[in-house]
């Protein structure tokens, strides 16, 4: 039994499930884009424990003594970086993120990416918002394959780099966070970057679906405090 209790049998059962009609070669390239998956949540997984063992005063030796690298490796690779305070649920998001890039074939990640990658978690805050505006899941997923480049010829290996207006989407999120006061950031917050990246492709698409940014930032506001109160009730 592996740590994650998730064999290889396992693996190979869901992809055989998901694409019955799919050939050996088609499966190759699932299950790359799948291995890229898993380690883009490895990565993350060893950031998030690095982040904890820093604030309780490691140093970036023995973190590398641990990691079984450098102490240089350990801080090129590790470091905090943009996603440093994201939520478990929000990183996920983007790693859903480049999920989409490699399936498109892309080359970049793009807001259009960003926002498959949030509805892509349900679980989110951001997900809620997006479906009680837009009324259902397909209409947003329709109104971004409009806007989506075509599916290039080979998919990429090893990093997919972020756009320009999607680093912007990325800091925009960081800058919602702060003006909210919270101290976390969570896939509402990514939405409001997204929403304040304002030539994004991700925008505009929002603004399709009838959002703006004063009322996006209101409803979230008052989602938080809403789930908030909820909790202290119980």
């Amino acid at each position: 039994m592996s740590p994650l209790d998730i064999s290889l049998a396992d693996l190979i059962a869901r992809l055989e499930e998901e694409l019955p009609e799919a050939d050996e070669l088609a499966r190759i390239s699932a299950a790359r884009l799948r291995a890229q998956t898993l380690s883009d949540l490895g990565d993350q997984l060893i950031d998030h424990y690095v982040s904890k063992a820093k604030r309780t005063g490691a140093s970036w030796t023995e973190i590398g003594d641990a990691i079984g690298v450098s102490k240089q490796a350990a801080q090129q690779r590790h470091a905090p970086g943009p996603f440093e305070r994201y939520t478990d649920l929000n990183r996920h998001s983007i790693v859903l993120a480049q999920e989409a890039a490699r399936t498109y074939k892309h080359d970049f990640i793009g807001t259009e990416h960003l926002l498959l990658g949030l509805l892509g978690e349900p679980r989110g805050l951001a997900y809620e918002v997006l479906v009680a505006k837009a009324g259902t899941e397909r209409r947003i997923r329709d109104a971004i394959e409009e806007v989506m480049a075509p599916e290039g010829s080979k998919a990429p290996r090893g990093h997919i780099a972020f756009r320009p207006e999607s680093k912007e989407a990325i800091e925009q999120a960081r800058r919602a966070s702060a003006d909210l006061g919270h101290d976390w950031v969570g896939t509402e917050h990514a939405l409001l970057g997204l929403m304040h990246a304002e030539e994004s492709s991700a925008a505009r698409i929002l603004r399709t679906l009838g959002f703006t940014p004063d009322e996006l930032r209101e409803t979230i506001k008052a989602e938080i405090a809403e789930r908030s109160a909820a909790r202290d009730e119980q």
